[in-house]
């Protein structure tokens, strides 16, 4: 077994072909700022050479994450100099969810708690998800005035098909582990704090497999359904950054900070 820590809040655990990447912000939130986008990125691209790790299992202390960290100033895309800039800041997140899709190894995320935003983008991403029993998800873009991004609708379409899609993604109410499992979002039920041991059944079972066999059908399987994500999302950074300067999105931040019901007008 050994360890392997990348920046200040991924830990990378390996053991007999089983890699768990654990995120860490130390406040049982983790929430993702600009700083833990990019280590997570890294993370995922350290593996393109990683010919002994055969299954990845993602895993947070605390709850899987908040979702995007509003009060990291690397996040504000109102301090971006100019379009340019700012399309170049929106990018992390898509980078991010794509890193991790582009993986050979099996992925599998263990939700614990909540899973927010970018969390579900992320964990869309990923191969399997395992969920303790009452852990939620969330997608809280659309009521904050903002569309969703990070090049997440397709495959959540391919997860639950278009009906749920749009329910989950519009409204961005809670749904819990036994309805995300009922909708093919969450792939088993796992006891509140089991969600890694669960997590790693389901790694070691990966990693007991033949390896090419098992990665060349994950990109087989991955080319089939998501052959037209492309042509679905590459513009979805640019509806962010265009959402995001609307009166809508500045109501519906204040209206959050207010602890409010916001006011949309469609200005």
């Amino acid at each position: 077994m050994s360890d392997t820590k990348i920046g200040d809040f991924i830990t990378v655990t390996r053991n007999d072909g089983v890699a768990v990447v654990t995120f860490d912000r130390g406040d049982g939130r983790n929430a993702l700022s600009r700083q833990a986008i990019l280590e997570l990125t890294q993370t995922a691209q350290s593996f393109r050479d990683d010919l002994e790790t055969q299954a990845v299992i993602l895993t947070s202390k605390g709850a899987f994450t908040a979702g995007a960290d509003l009060k990291d100033p690397a996040m504000d895309r109102r301090k971006a100099n100019g379009l340019l800039e700012r399309r170049h800041m929106v990018r992390i997140g898509p980078d991010l969810c794509d890193a991790w899709e582009k993986m050979e190894q099996v992925t599998i995320c263990a939700i614990e708690k909540y899973c927010i935003g970018g969390g579900a983008a992320l964990a869309a991403a990923c191969d399997f998800r395992i969920m303790a029993r009452s852990s939620t998800m969330r997608l809280p873009e659309i009521p904050l005035g903002m569309n969703m991004s990070w090049h997440s609708v397709p495959r959540i379409v391919s997860l639950i098909g278009p009906a749920r899609a749009k329910r989950f993604i519009m409204y961005g109410e809670y749904v819990g582990a036994e309805e995300a499992a009922l909708w093919g979002l969450c792939d088993e039920v796992a006891e509140d704090g089991e969600a890694l041991v669960v997590a790693n059944k389901w790694a070691k079972k990966a990693a007991k497999m033949p390896p090419n066999a098992v990665r060349m059908t994950k990109q087989s399987v991955n080319a089939v359904a998501n052959a037209l994500h492309p042509v679905s999302t590459f513009m979805d950074a640019d509806q962010y950054a265009l959402a995001t300067t609307s009166e809508d999105y500045r109501e519906a931040i204040k209206a959050f900070l207010e602890k409010r019901e916001p006011k949309f007008t469609g200005r």
